[in-house]
């Protein structure tokens, strides 16, 4: 057997069971760790722009972007990480993910100060259909009836949970609405150029920051944000400044989580995990989030949403789980080979 023949058959299938083990372990931790960090930075965002009103998600942002590059940049030097060192090739490479990435990052954080979680989660929920289409057309993959019904079960409930929103804010949906498109786009570009012979998982973390950093901080300056930033009158509150750091690590982890699930499962398996997130954060926003407006067809719709993510998330993940068909034939090829 060759050298190349070996490595197909210990990657492919050699041990079918031990190969796909690991596989299946990696597909689930990576998807948990995302939904986990999601929640928590959400919590903390919220605390931040609402609780502590906090005036400047801009500048929020940078904090976020100026960690990952500490933090990414510090375990390169330690040998813990490696990504390719900087060269002219890396921007065309990477394009356009800067662009998405700033947009999302931004429009993410002035939505989530600009409406109730449950309503936030809710209007959330369009990423999935919004993946699904992207994927469709940038990858060319392919979705079951099952699960088009279920993205379908997603937009109605939103939409009855949105049309009956007494705390209706346009601003808030805008923002909230471009979040959603850039996530997804974002999502399905990062799985494109994540090939690990080229910048790999880190490398795009890494870039994506240290292009953006700059731009975002300009915009944050000409538009009064980073002024706001520096006025803000918490900055002597220690669990201010506790619960600020902290976001900044969380965004940091969020980032990673997001391309680490992308990574083991794929851009709309990243999306799903994300709505299995939003039945959590929008209860505990209904309970003790202190903004939520209660009305009947607004609590019908959010559970109708929260349905359709469920089932959804189940079709999806339960099919990435199922054993794939080990062709005896081509195995019996490849040993004698």
């Amino acid at each position: 057997m060759t050298a190349g023949s070996q490595a197909e058959a210990e990657g492919a299938g050699g041990e079918p069971g031990a190969a796909r083990l690991p596989s299946r372990v990696a597909r689930l931790l990576s998807a948990l760790f995302y939904g986990t960090c999601s929640f928590l930075i959400v919590l903390v965002n919220k605390a931040l722009l609402t609780t502590y009103g906090f005036p400047s998600p801009i500048f929020l942002g940078i904090g976020q972007m100026a960690a990952t590059i500490m933090i990414l940049y510090v375990s390169k030097l330690n040998k813990i990480i490696h990504f390719p060192d900087f060269d002219k090739k890396i921007p065309v490479k990477l394009f356009p993910l800067p662009l998405l990435y700033v947009g999302n990052h931004i429009s993410g954080l002035s939505s989530t100060s600009k409406l109730s979680l449950p309503m936030f989660t809710v209007l959330r929920k369009f990423t999935i259909p919004l993946t699904l289409l992207l994927e469709t057309i940038i990858l060319g993959k392919q979705y079951s009836l099952n699960i088009i019904l279920s993205v379908f079960a997603i937009i109605l409930g939103a939409f009855i949970a949105a049309g009956s929103d007494l705390a209706f804010n346009l601003e808030g949906y805008i923002f909230v609405f471009l979040n959603d498109i850039f996530t997804a786009a974002n999502g399905v570009y990062t799985k494109q150029k994540m090939d690990p012979k080229e910048l790999g998982k880190y490398g795009v973390l890494f870039y994506n920051a240290c292009f953006m950093i700059i731009p975002t901080l300009i915009i944050s300056v000409s538009t009064g944000d980073l002024r706001q930033a520096t006025e803000f009158n918490q900055w002597k509150n220690v669990l201010f400044i506790l619960q600020f750091l902290l976001s900044c690590f969380l965004g940091f982890l969020l980032m990673y989580s997001t391309v680490l699930c992308s990574y083991y499962n794929s851009a709309l398996t990243t999306a799903v995990v994300g709505a299995i997130k939003n039945v959590s954060v929008a209860y505990i926003g209904i309970l003790i989030g202190g903004d939520y407006i209660f009305s009947l067809l607004n609590f019908v719709g959010l559970n109708i949403c929260m349905a359709g993510g469920l089932r959804y998330s189940f079709l999806t993940l339960s099919s990435q789980l199922k054993p794939k068909p080990v062709d005896e034939e081509n195995m019996c090829l490849d040993l004698k080979s």
